[in-house]
C-alpha cells in the first residue's frame, strides 16, 4: 500500500487521526518519539534532536553544516522506514522529502484558526491567548522550515494529494477516508518503481551527510546525481586538494559503486571580515 505522509496545523486533531489510521492498515507511525526511539542508532542524541530537529541550517559555518548534517540524519531515520513500506510519516516535510515518488499519499491536515486554539486551549488546559500564540509560533516555524529547507509554501494545495479540514468531518469519517484512499490499487502498481527511487534517496542522503560532517570540504552544497550506485559531483571547489579530498569521502560510503567526478576547482582568495 501507499507510503502515507502527514502535514498538519497545530490544533487540528492530526495526531489522533494519524494513530488511529495508522491502527486501522496497521501501519508504523513515525512521529517525533519513534524517530527519537532510532536516533541513537544513527549517532543521535535525545540533545541533538531537541537542537536540530525542524530548525533551519544555514551553511555557513562548521555548526550550519553540522545543524544541516543532523537534519539529513533524520530524513534518513524517514527514508529508511518508507523503505520498510507500510508506514506513515508524520511531520518533518515527509510529502516534500519523498517529491517525485508515485506511491505516495500526502495529506494535510487544517481547520479554522480561532477553532485550532479552542481545541488545543482545552487539550492542553491552558488560557485561550497563550494558545492562540503558541499555534501562531508553530504556524511561523513550520511555514518557514518547509520554505527555508524544500523551498515551497507550506500552505500551496498543490503539496498535497488530499487537504481536510478537520472541523468539518468526524474523526470517524476522516479516518476512514484516508484509509481507502492509501488501499487505492493505483498507488500499489507504482511500489516496484518508488522502491527504486528511495534507494537512490537513501545513498544521496549518506552521501550529503559523510560531505556535510567533513571538516574538510568548504564548497558546500554540492550538488549530487546518484543513480544505482553512481554518484555523480558537480559544483565548484576551491582547490584540487579539495576536490580529491571530496571523491574519497563519496567513495567511502557503503552502497557507492562509483564516482563521477564533474567539479571544477575554482581558486579564490580569502577575506577576512
Amino acid at each position: 500500500m501507499a507510503i502515507i505522509t502527514i502535514s498538519r496545523e497545530m490544533g487540528t486533531g492530526a495526531y489522533q487521526i494519524a494513530r488511529e489510521v495508522a491502527k486501522k492498515l496497521k501501519y508504523t507511525l513515525v512521529d517525533g518519539p519513534k524517530i527519537a526511539e532510532m536516533a541513537p542508532q544513527y549517532g543521535i542524541t535525545d540533545e541533538i534532536l531537541e537542537r536540530f530537529d525542524e530548525k533551519l541550517p544555514a551553511y555557513r559555518t562548521a555548526e550550519d553544516r553540522q545543524q544541516a548534517a543532523y537534519l539529513n540524519i533524520i530524513e534518513l531515520i524517514m527514508l529508511d522506514f518508507a523503505r520498510a513500506g507500510n508506514v506513515i510519516l508524520y511531520g518533518r516535510g515527509g510529502q516534500d522529502l519523498l517529491l517525485g515518488m508515485t506511491n505516495v499519499l500526502r495529506l494535510r491536515l487544517v481547520a479554522p484558526f480561532e477553532e485550532r486554539v479552542e481545541r488545543f486551549a482545552e487539550r492542553e488546559w491552558i488560557d485561550p491567548d497563550l494558545a492562540r500564540e503558541l499555534i501562531r509560533k508553530s504556524d511561523i516555524q513550520r511555514g518557514g522550515f518547509i520554505r527555508y529547507y524544500f523551498d515551497r509554501d507550506w500552505q500551496d494545495p498543490l503539496g498535497y494529494d488530499l487537504t481536510i479540514n478537520s472541523s468539518v468531518l468526524g474523526k470517524g469519517t476522516t479516518v476512514d477516508m484516508i484509509v481507502a484512499a492509501a488501499r487505492d490499487p493505483r498507488l500499489k502498481e507504482r511500489e516496484d518503481e518508488s522502491l527504486k527511487q528511495l534507494d537512490n534517496m537513501i545513498l544521496r542522503k549518506k552521501v550529503e551527510t559523510e560531505l556535510l560532517m567533513s571538516g574538510d570540504i568548504e564548497s558546500l552544497p554540492l550538488k549530487l546525481a546518484v543513480k544505482k550506485g553512481v554518484v555523480s559531483l558537480i559544483g565548484h571547489v576551491y582547490s584540487e586538494d579539495e576536490r580529491q579530498k571530496a571523491v574519497a569521502i563519496v567513495e567511502n560510503v557503503a552502497g557507492v559503486n562509483k564516482v563521477v567526478d564533474s567539479m571544477q576547482v575554482v581558486s579564490y582568495k580569502r577575506y577576512k571580515e
